[in-house]
């Protein structure tokens, strides 16, 4: 039986109701038939509409039941909820690109492919958009390479983030870590929504314990077990690396699910805690180049945070790329943290020192495209 990672493309993984897609722009468009890549490792299904991705299968190892339910789209350009004047003009909740027909520009003719190039237009922020899903045969890896090129004349301040989260059945209370290689972090001045929040509004913190609305504290790295919530808080990744990480551990399953990234594309990583205790549970593991879903303005208001800058420039008729990588693998049964994720030498390493004695223990993967 096959492992399968399944994306979930409801309203819940685009942070809002679907009624903000109406008063935003109007109803999404259609879904064109998926892209399929694929090794004899994974098989990874890919929709055109925004590049979205829809599935990731393990196609070896134990059986294991399907047993995780992911999202990823591209927030670009605009993470969050766009200005009055923005919304006004028809920019959408989280930028046009999720919401975008793209076209495929080649695709591997082998079956399954190997790569695909999509691109799009966004007409509101007039930017153009080339999106490269590759895999190589042997590797438990999906390499992604992204280009954005202003149409625009003028220098401008950008809002790009990789809205990757986790949900049901997946996303199991008590069952699941998420790990990064976070410093300083602050929980979102402000939250949206109904759902009351757990953590204290406003507040600086170290990686991951975070504080709370009871005076103490919350270990944000762990899905709670006792309480339902929504929180929203953004780390800093280490500003002595050059790649960064983030990953989902499943406890039980002995799965590991995660992206490597570079650093200066995206320093921030915030975490959605949308712990609603049913299917509409998720939890965000969202690499931006801001801190937060917030507008263009708010975004360069707040700069810097911690001495790192909260947005990045987007030259006049230019392009500027950035790459991460998707790994999906099986743990040994007493990986309990995933404490570092590096890509050297044409492998990526999984590093669990968790043990009493802080003794290694490693998965090593092949990834013979470095970036």
């Amino acid at each position: 039986m096959k492992t399968i990672l399944w994306v979930l493309l409801c309203a819940s993984l685009f942070d809002e109701p679907l009624s903000l897609w109406g008063q935003r722009g109007g109803p999404r468009p259609p879904e064109a038939k998926p892209l399929v890549l694929g090794n004899y490792k994974l098989e990874f299904t890919i929709s055109s509409t925004g590049v979205r991705f829809n599935k990731l299968v393990m196609k070896e190892g134990d059986p294991i039941s399907p047993i995780a339910a992911i999202g990823h789209f591209l927030a670009l350009d605009g993470f969050g909820a766009p200005s009055e004047q923005e919304a006004a003009l028809g920019m959408p909740f989280h930028g046009e690109a999720g919401r975008t027909p793209f076209e495929v520009l080649a695709i591997n003719p082998a079956t399954p492919a190997h790569l695909a190039t999509l691109r799009g237009t966004l007409p509101i922020a007039q930017e153009t958009v080339t999106r490269t899903m590759e895999m190589v045969d042997g590797e438990n890896i999906v390499y992604v390479t992204t280009q954005v090129e202003s149409n625009l004349t003028v220098d401008r301040p950008i809002s790009w983030a990789e809205h990757a989260t986790i949900g049901p059945p997946y996303l199991e209370k008590g069952k699941v870590v998420v790990d990064m290689p976070a410093t300083n972090c602050r929980v979102r001045p402000y939250k949206p929504g109904v759902i009351p929040g757990h953590l204290v509004y406003d507040k600086d913190f170290k990686w991951p314990m975070a504080p709370t609305v009871d005076g103490g504290q919350a270990d944000i790295r762990a899905i709670p077990t006792d309480h339902n919530w929504l929180d929203l808080a953004s780390c800093q990744m280490d500003v002595t690396r050059r790649l960064a990480f983030v990953s989902a551990l499943h406890l039980e399953k002995h799965l590991a699910y995660g992206y490597v990234f570079r650093r200066e594309d995206y320093p921030w990583v915030m975490s959605w805690m949308n712990f609603t205790g049913d299917e509409r549970a998720a939890r965000g593991m969202e690499f931006s180049s801001q801190p937060f879903d917030i507008s263009h303005k708010e975004t360069v208001a707040m700069s810097p945070m911690f001495g790192q800058p909260t947005f990045r420039w987007l030259p006049a008729k230019s392009k500027i790329e950035n790459k991460f990588l998707i790994f999906y693998t099986k743990v040994p049964d007493d990986f309990t943290k995933i404490d570092d994720v590096t890509l050297a030498d044409g492998k990526v390493t999984i590093i669990d020192r968790s043990g009493k004695d802080r003794s290694e223990k490693r998965v090593v993967l092949a990834a013979s495209k470095g970036f």
